[in-house]
């Protein structure tokens, strides 16, 4: 096999696997893919979703009293955003490829506003807050609680969604 050098640019991108979150051009195939993070209008539908995620997390977490050192806002958010997430992404996988409209969809709910409405970072700060504050037990009870329930969450999420489909399909096959 040539090595790289050998190969022209357009074999080289030919031999590589291309992410699903790059588009080829089909009109002109020599063309390098654009990945979908440089693209403008992507990047615009990634930071919309990102901001009215970030700001229903910030309405939530003022809405939701702490229990004691145990932030509960950030652990119903990231809980919720884990379920949400799941959903989401099952209910687009099984509407069809991750292309056109869904992509966007994807981008808007999935990486922009769920991204910015479930905040690990702020799981991490309340955690070490209610470790150096003196409450190790909660500090790591509530880190725990939140990886935990969270990966339950998305799966619950997916269930959710599944038998959805299950469902609708059942409906469709009734109907004829």
């Amino acid at each position: 096999m040539p090595d790289e050098e050998e190969l022209s640019s357009a074999e080289l991108r030919a031999s590589l696997p291309v992410d699903s979150d790059v588009e080829v051009d089909d009109v002109t195939p020599a063309a390098a893919p654009q990945p979908v993070h440089l693209r403008p209008a992507y990047v615009g539908i990634v930071a919309l979703g990102g901001a009215l995620g970030t700001g229903a997390r910030e309405l939530l977490s003022l809405a939701i009293p702490a229990i004691g050192a145990f932030p509960m806002a950030i652990f119903v958010i990231n809980l919720t955003g884990a379920f949400a997430l799941g959903i989401a992404l099952e209910v687009l996988l099984r509407l069809g490829p991750d292309e056109g409209h869904r992509r966007r969809l994807r981008l808007f709910v999935g990486t922009g506003f769920l991204g910015g409405y479930t905040t690990y970072s702020t799981l991490a700060v309340g955690t070490a807050q209610a470790i150096t504050g003196g409450q190790a037990a909660i500090g790591i009870l509530y880190a725990l609680l939140s990886v935990i329930a969270g990966a339950a969450a998305a799966f619950a999420g997916i269930a959710v969604a599944a038998a959805g489909h299950r469902r609708r399909l059942a409906l469709r096959a009734a109907r004829r």
